[in-house]
């Protein structure tokens, strides 16, 4: 039996490894064969607008409603917090079936209130955004010689005074020939899913196809009421359409329907299923993208390398010839050379609101630890754009676990400032728990009452926000109050010298300590700010993020270069008898937020410039309020992690009396 099941292993094996040169697909890609005649629907999401950044519905507006009605689909938490409202289309096609001047529907007359919404939209630069597959419609549009991708298409446009809305749409569906493997695989959109046994088969007689590209040229097109009178959805229009996205045609008016017709085209390609996403992802740029972040790796680490030589050289320097004196030339050698020494005995004196920072330090390592976890999975392509919503979701679920962590150090943390004490770490649990949720939860709750006010999709159903208080309640706040017992069963951290019930006075400073530890953050900014403009391009601008790789690599440098920071700054402080390090350390590399913040605002008055109300701008400041916060909690984190372990390393090094 056991030879048996190693067989089975080694098979499987074999399989696997064949499986690699046919592609290898990720859970939540696996491709869809479609037979000649199958139907492909189309699904709509939101209606998305650079102008405002507020997402609606596609169905608030006079368009095409399908015949069976609308209905969601299957929806994830990251999607729904994302403000995706994805749902069926009248638009269908039958696969490798060329169809022309197909008739969707007429509306009703415009009334005033839709003839004004419908002008409103206009004006505001709102896109449509079809699905077929998975697969978003992209638009090609030529400017000065060169092509310009397009997600989703314009609803209209304004012409002089008048509106035109596009409402005849040419679709091209590019597919590629289904290619048979000798290993049976199982594929779905995610709607069904089907096991297709190959083994032993000598392939289907009729052959199957998979959508690799799905294309489409909005027109505007003049069509007349009598000639749909008698037309049903899906029937042949009686006389030729010509779609000529150069010109416009159909003006909407108030109290006159409007008529919606389409067309598909199928082209067999040569891209390949595994490679179809890749006309999204070379959006224009990407080369100045690579070099800027290769450039930025470069400088950024060349400057750590030196700032941690130098530390390095001093420190060791500084070290050995106090070792190698007697203790009366260590004497006379404290005011001269090493003014850290001089504050041995107050070095580990509790800092002013402990409490906070411990639990500022738990929920940092709880954000890092979800930062990087999700990073990495992110850039072995398991969060693709392919898969909506995934990198939300999997954020939510791996903060969940890592409360466990946050507990721990919180607690641990506590009880090492107060020497082994036990006392008051279940509330020390309780406020990791609730400190940094309870703030984004405040956030959140005050934008959404925005986006309610707005009709937005983007604002989060009250339903859901009764799920995310019991995953937070039921979920993340034991996994905390857990993770805290077992900081309070560890051992502590001993202090390696005592510490004098009377605090040294600290001597008058030539420039304020604050001064210059607001100012470390520019290091660390300078590792991400490149990085930064891209995450905001795609967070704003509608763009697609994909180089997780080069993310994760930024993100391990950037967490070098606040320790450094954090550890050169203390090491300062120290020097000139400043034995207030505590918050100074987490700080130093925390105010690179402050950085982030201002280069936020910057990016709203000069790259969104198009963005208008008072309604946007506060949901863009709220949202980056909340990233500049998690940020400033995990980088304040790695600098005062770093600053405790160099400054316990330091004094347990020499020999005190």
């Amino acid at each position: 039996m056991r030879s048996l099941d190693k067989f089975k292993i080694w098979v499987l094996l074999i399989c696997l490894v064949s499986e690699l040169g046919h592609g290898f697909y990720l859970p939540g890609s696996y491709p869809h064969k479609y037979g000649v005649g199958d139907f492909l629907n189309v699904k709509v999401n939101s209606l998305t607008s650079i102008d405002t950044e507020l997402p609606y519905s596609y169905y608030s507006l006079p368009f095409c409603q399908p015949q069976e009605g609308v209905k969601d689909s299957a929806e994830n938490l990251g999607e729904l917090l994302m403000g995706d409202r994805i749902e069926n289309s009248p638009y269908r096609f039958k696969m490798y079936m060329n169809e022309t001047e197909i008739f969707l529907c007429q509306t009703k007359p415009l009334s005033g209130e839709e003839f004004k919404l419908l002008k409103k939209r206009i004006d505001e630069m709102y896109q449509v955004n079809l699905i077929l597959d998975n697969l978003p419609a992209i638009r090609y549009t030529r400017k000065d010689g060169y092509f310009l991708r397009w997600t989703g298409y314009p609803i209209g446009i304004k012409v002089q005074d008048a509106y035109y809305v596009f409402n005849h749409l040419k679709f091209t569906v590019l597919v590629h020939k289904y290619e048979e493997t000798n290993v049976a695989r199982v594929m779905g959109t995610g709607d069904a899913a089907e096991v297709i046994s190959t083994i032993g088969n000598g392939g289907s007689e009729a052959p199957g196809y998979e959508v690799v590209g799905f294309e489409v040229v909005p027109c505007s097109v003049q069509h007349t009421p009598d000639s749909v009178k008698n037309l049903n959805i899906y029937n042949k229009y009686p006389t030729p359409i010509k779609c000529d996205p150069t010109t416009v045609a159909m003006a909407i008016k108030e109290n006159e329907p409007v008529s919606f017709t389409y067309e598909v085209n199928f082209v067999e390609s040569d891209i390949k299923w595994p490679s179809r996403w890749d006309a999204y992802l070379k959006m224009e740029g990407a080369k100045v993208h690579w070099f800027s972040i290769l450039n930025s790796l470069m400088v950024i680490t060349f400057l750590a390398g030196i700032v941690l030589v130098i530390f390095l050289r001093t420190v060791r320097r500084d070290l050995t010839r106090y070792e190698e004196l007697d203790k009366e030339a260590q004497a006379q050698m404290n005011e001269e050379l090493s003014g850290w020494k001089l504050v041995v005995s107050d070095v580990f004196r509790a800092p002013s609101n402990p409490a906070l920072l411990c639990v500022m330090v738990g929920d940092g390592v709880q954000i890092l630890g979800m930062g990087v976890v999700t990073i990495m999975f992110a850039a072995l392509g398991f969060m693709s754009p392919a898969s909506r919503g995934t990198l939300i979701t999997g954020m939510l679920f791996f903060y969940m676990i890592l409360g466990v962590v946050a507990g721990y150090v919180a607690v641990r943390l506590w009880r090492t400032i107060f020497c082994g004490n036990h006392k008051g770490w279940v509330s020390v649990s309780w406020k990791a728990a609730c400190f940094f949720p309870g703030i984004a939860f405040f956030i959140l709750t005050t934008l959404n009452f925005l986006l309610w006010g707005s009709h937005s999709t983007g604002a989060i159903p009250f339903s859901l926000f009764v799920v995310l208080i019991l995953l937070w309640f039921c979920i993340s706040v034991p996994l905390t109050l857990l993770g805290g017992y077992f900081g309070a069963k560890a051992p502590h951290i001993e202090y390696p010298v005592r510490t004098n019930q009377i605090p040294r006075e600290i001597p008058p400073q030539k420039y304020p300590s604050w001064l210059l530890v607001l100012g470390a953050g520019t290091l660390p900014f300078g590792t991400l700010f490149i990085e930064l403009f891209f995450i905001m391009s795609s967070l704003w601008m509608g763009r697609v993020y994909y180089v997780f790789g080069f993310l994760l690599i930024v993100m391990i440098l950037l967490v070098v270069v606040c320790a450094e920071v954090s550890l050169v700054l203390t090491y300062m402080h120290l020097c000139v008898e400043d034995w207030k390090w505590w918050w100074k350390s987490f700080f130093a590399s925390g105010s690179v937020a402050i950085y982030i913040f201002l280069y936020s605002v910057n990016y709203l008055i000069f790259d969104l410039k198009s963005l208008s109300g008072p309604v946007s701008a506060t949901l863009y400041l709220g949202y980056s309020l909340f990233m500049v916060l998690a940020i400033m909690l995990a980088t304040g984190t790695v600098g005062f992690l770093s600053s405790f372990w160099f400054v316990h390393y330091l004094f347990s090094s020499v020999k005190l009396d």
